[in-house]
């Protein structure tokens, strides 16, 4: 059994299992907590919880119950909810709080970006081409795009949504990152792709849809990101430990 300190991973991103490796090698007795929303995942270093927390109230219960020494939120770039709670949990029972956010993607050279708030807004904007819109902001927001009848759709997901989504001219991509780029091309090119709507989750697993998007020439509305959550923000993992290990009293690896 783990004697080193407890520490709660907020997992459902590749740098929550990264931060899982990281922490369980500086000798830290490691839970990385998912949300649930993905029928099949893999199994992290260390202990695995699955399912909510009851909000910011259930997961400061939870800090105390199991005597947390830090928390490490490797949530999603867009999951505001839960980082707000975690904030909120942790400030009221003094856990320390690390906040892991990848580096969001910048446009370059070539790039033909729309920026949008939300994913409403990003589908309003989403301009009426000659082929299929791609979208792939995730299946628990494709809402709004039901009301574009103007567009045909490709909506890639890892999972099938959990309710009918009635549109006319859509198709269903069921694929989970990362994704390389000559496969990017090859769908792209097959499925007469003609527009990209993305949330800018940052990182390197889903950026070839952007590279492609960029040598085609092809519009992309871009959902930008909710505000940066309060507290101590490291920009990668490795910069986490070496916080941390100092938090902690560790010795960084």
């Amino acid at each position: 059994m783990a004697a080193g300190p407890r520490v709660l991973v907020l997992g459902g991103s590749s740098e929550g299992f990264a931060a899982a490796e990281r922490f369980s090698a500086l000798g830290c007795d490691v839970t990385t907590s998912f949300a649930g929303r993905t029928g099949v995942r893999r199994q992290p270093i260390g202990a695995a919880r699955v399912g909510g927390f009851g909000g910011a109230e259930g997961l400061a219960a939870y800090l105390e119950a199991e005597r947390l020494a830090l928390v490490v939120d490797a949530t999603h770039p867009f999951a505001a909810r839960m980082k707000a709670n975690a904030a909120a949990a942790c400030a009221a029972t003094g856990t320390p709080l690390i906040h892991v956010e990848r580096p969001p993607w910048r446009p370059q050279a070539g790039d033909d970006w729309r920026m949008a708030a939300d994913v409403t807004a990003a589908a309003a904007l989403a301009p009426v081409t000659r082929g299929p819109c791609f979208v792939t902001v995730g299946r628990q927001e494709i809402a709004p795009f039901a009301a574009r009848r103007d567009l045909t759709l490709l909506l890639r997901v890892i999972d099938p949504p959990d309710a009918p989504f009635d549109h006319p001219a859509a198709t269903f991509l069921c694929d989970r990152g990362p994704f390389a780029l000559e496969a990017e091309r090859r769908l792209f090119a097959t499925r007469g792709i003609a527009s990209v709507v993305s949330k800018n989750s940052g990182g390197a697993a889903a950026a070839a849809k952007l590279v492609v998007a960029r040598e085609l020439g092809l519009p992309v509305v871009m959902v930008e990101r909710p505000p940066r959550p309060e507290g101590v923000t490291t920009g990668s993992v490795a910069e986490a430990a070496r916080v941390a290990a100092e938090m902690l009293g560790l010795t960084a690896s």
